[in-house]
């Protein structure tokens, strides 16, 4: 059976995350039910991971298992039909062909987000950042950001309860930038635990409000406790911005879209 990757793009205000809930709509029950209705069939997409409700992705993968193939011009075709009838929310650029092994979540090498802070009151930021205007040291909180590079467990940013075998992660960057009222924190990493990048943030913000030093950042770190981290900041200013896969899983070896 052959296996397509589909590359989109959310908005995560209206959604309860990524992956199919009960009792709330999630991109992923979308995007099922528009591929079913235009392929007419059963479809069920397999995504890159779990954003949480309200967290947005601008670049996400899934892959799914039509089934019979799509010429290239059908996988055009496609990405249209799901476009026109896709939520203006949800936006779809492009559908291409894998090889059948090739997971949208396993075969990842890399993923990075990015968290926004906007310190002063501005409408365009509704839902897309945390609005805190309290003065932060944004230079001791990259000294913190290059301590977290010297670590690869991270139990005490993770979710409580969570059923994982493994707390580590290569953290390959981790930094703030600065651009006048607004803050931005990007990381990446080979893997994320859940909550892992709202629960940095929120330690970190602490460590720039003067809460806490940077050595009791190292005790946080190393202590495992996720009682002992900061506050989880709000959904809406994470972004999933890039996830990256080796190139031979695309069976077309086009790389440049």
């Amino acid at each position: 059976m052959p296996r397509y990757f589909i590359h989109l793009a959310y908005d995560g205000t209206a959604y309860h995350g990524w992956q199919i809930q009960p009792n709330g709509t999630s991109v992923q029950q979308v995007l099922n039910e528009a591929l079913t209705t235009i392929l007419r069939q059963a479809v069920m997409v397999h995504g890159a991971g779990r954003t949480d409700a309200g967290v947005h992705a601008k670049q996400f993968f899934a892959h799914f298992d039509p089934e019979h193939s799509f010429s290239p011009e059908e996988c055009k075709q496609l990405v249209f039909s799901l476009n026109a009838i896709l939520p203006k929310d949800i936006a779809v650029y492009e559908v291409f062909p894998v090889k059948p092994d090739s997971h949208a979540r396993f075969s990842a090498i890399s993923r990075t987000y990015e968290y926004l802070i906007i310190q002063r009151k501005d409408p365009f930021f509704v839902n897309r950042a945390w609005f805190n205007s309290q003065k932060i040291d944004v230079n001791l909180m990259n000294r913190g950001a290059a301590i977290l590079m010297e670590y690869s467990d991270f139990g005490c940013f993770s979710k409580s309860n969570t059923q994982v075998k493994t707390f580590k992660c290569q953290i390959m960057h981790a930094a703030w930038e600065n651009d006048g009222h607004l803050l931005k924190f990007i990381i990446s990493a080979d893997r994320f635990l859940r909550n892992m990048v709202r629960a940095i943030v929120g330690t970190m913000t602490e460590l720039g409000l003067g809460k806490i030093t940077l050595d009791e950042l190292i005790k946080i770190i190393e202590s495992g406790n996720r009682k002992m981290a900061g506050f989880s900041v709000p959904a809406q200013g994470l972004y999933l911005t890039k996830i990256q896969y080796p190139e031979s899983i695309r069976l077309d070896q086009d790389t440049d879209k």
